[in-house]
């Protein structure tokens, strides 16, 4: 399966990944700096991102959440309308950083990413939220995908 080169400026594929269950993987080299994706979805208020979030969260159900907040008021679901770009998993040592720009979340090369290579990102979830367990592997590991305090 691959993602739409309507959001993303080089080819990108989806497959089985070692983090969880599935990921993003670079299909060609990509440079450093460069846009690589945009994150889609449904944007909505935070508030119903929340009311999301902890719905899946209490019901301990398998489904996955895929939020994303664009601002203090916005969040982006990409379990509603999203491109794949959802898939992106979270590494304490990730090779994509997300920027905001003009009502948009796009992700962007922390450096060289080589073909074959998993796109990661830092969730960054905040350090008061329900923990969450990191499965990154990296050498740096929080061991949790929240921030520490």
């Amino acid at each position: 399966m691959k993602i739409s080169n309507e959001y993303s400026a080089f080819l990108l594929e989806i497959r089985k990944s070692r983090i969880d269950r599935k990921g993003v993987f670079a299909a060609q080299t990509i440079p450093a700096l460069h846009k690589v994706v945009e994150y889609t979805g449904e944007k909505i208020r935070f508030r119903e991102a929340r009311r999301r979030f902890l719905r899946v969260f209490h019901s301990r159900s398998k489904k996955r959440i895929y939020l994303a907040r664009l601002s203090r008021a916005w969040t982006i679901d990409g379990a509603v309308g999203g491109n794949g770009a959802e898939l992106i998993n979270h590494s304490c040592d990730p090779n994509l950083f997300i920027k905001r720009e003009h009502g948009k979340l796009n992700l962007y090369s922390k450096r060289r990413i080589r073909r074959g290579e998993e796109l990661t990102t830092d969730y960054r979830f905040p350090a008061d939220s329900p923990p969450l367990q990191c499965r990154c592997g990296a050498a740096n590991c929080r061991g949790t995908i929240n921030l520490k305090k």
